[in-house]
């Protein structure tokens, strides 16, 4: 028979294994969200369906979602769910690529509503660029190119990462210095007859995913407002947000790179989410004019099938049982994604190092569909959570 203190041992020893595998199998309780002080209301998951964050846990343990560091969710304005995986936590710095080319959204919605930008998203950028012309290529149509083309990716400019022949993909543009320089020389695009021209495209723009784009923007703003661009982000968007730990990247002549790449915290992100949802105010605080919120987040360009495109925000609908949740959500390689959902109060982070493989974004689309919309109450969901899927 085995003394009082082998058994206590062994029992000891028992529950420790038993820990053990349930943290590998991501089966420890879901705990509401602790108050960080962060400007971020916390709430309890009363209503909320934990089995169905449990089983997100577990399937990230067990790898059968890949490479996801990060997952929140809030509710109706209250963080509800924070989870961080991979080796990351509430200090990470994420680097969600493309995802924070949002960040020039923001940033040219707080130049037009202060004046910065006189014509507004119609400026002709060469008027702000004034000793960039001539460019390469010279032709007129060029100084008709307005912000709200480069916010739109609609440009007439050649200038598609989804084409590895385009003169203006991306991997182009790393193998020089001058990267503004190399998206304002390139030559106005054609388009051959299997090619929709914009005044035959779905709102009159032809849709072309061009990060060169964007990262002329970061000059054109830089040029536009009364102090450097950082400065300006610092004492308009980060400073009110409380934003005081993030990575800016900068292009090879020292602006930002509003291309992508920016390090965030994933509750830093959550706040910039939050600001769109809550129609550009933070805390009582004016971020955007509601009016620059309610147009960016309009359908401005047909990205793909089912998908539009708003200003550097994408948009389609995820499917949870018989409800249709349309969304809009800033997107980058590897699946990162900020997305609201208007219909249902929802913003949620989903941050990932999954890059350049096949499947990325499908994966954090089912990771917000499958898991955090379907754990929502059924009051939410028009009765079903049954079935969730995404397209």
């Amino acid at each position: 028979m085995l003394s009082s203190t082998k058994t206590t041992f062994f029992l000891l020893v028992g529950f420790a294994l038993l820990s053990v595998l349930a943290c590998r199998s991501g089966a420890s309780p879901i705990e509401s969200p602790p108050d960080l002080g962060d400007q971020i209301e916390v709430g309890p998951l009363d209503g909320l369906d934990t089995g169905r964050l449990e089983a997100l846990e577990r399937a990230i343990a067990r790898e059968e979602l890949v490479a996801i560091t990060s997952v929140l969710l809030a509710v109706d304005g209250t963080l509800v769910y924070e989870g961080y995986f991979d080796g990351a936590d509430r200090d990470t710095l994420h680097n969600t690529r493309s995802a924070t080319k949002t960040l020039a959204t923001f940033l040219a919605g707080i130049a037009v509503d202060r004046g910065d930008l006189a014509a507004g998203v119609e400026t002709r950028i060469f008027d702000v660029l004034e000793d960039r012309w001539p460019p390469k290529n010279p032709d007129p149509r060029k100084r008709e190119i307005t912000v709200e083309d480069l916010l739109t990716m609609s440009s007439m400019l050649e200038c598609n990462d989804s084409d590895q022949f385009s003169r203006g993909n991306e991997s182009r543009m790393f193998l020089v210095e001058d990267w503004v320089g190399f998206f304002l020389d390139l030559p106005i695009r054609g388009f051959p007859p299997w090619a929709s021209k914009p005044e035959d495209s779905p709102f009159g723009r032809a849709f072309s995913y061009c990060s060169a784009g964007v990262t002329a923007l970061a000059e054109v703003l830089d040029a536009a407002v009364d102090e450097p661009l950082e400065a300006y982000a610092d004492r308009h968007l980060f400073d009110p947000l409380g934003i005081d730990s993030m990575a800016w990247q900068q292009i090879p002549l020292g602006l930002p790179n509003f291309g992508g790449g920016t390090g965030f915290r994933s509750r830093d992100l959550l706040k910039l989410g939050m600001v769109l949802a809550e129609g550009g105010t933070w805390r009582d605080q004016r971020i955007l004019s509601e009016e620059w919120v309610t147009t960016a987040i309009a359908d401005h360009a047909e990205a793909r099938e089912a998908t539009t495109y708003g200003y550097l925000l994408w948009k389609n609908s995820f499917t949870v049982g018989d409800y249709e949740a349309p969304a809009y959500y800033m997107s980058g390689n590897g699946g990162n994604k900020v997305a609201v959902v208007p219909s249902l109060g929802v913003v949620a982070v989903i941050t990932s190092t999954n890059y350049n493989t096949r499947g990325m974004h499908e994966q954090t689309a089912a990771v917000l569909a499958d898991y955090l919309l379907a754990s929502l109450p059924a009051s939410k969901l028009g009765g079903s959570q049954s079935a969730a899927s995404t397209r």
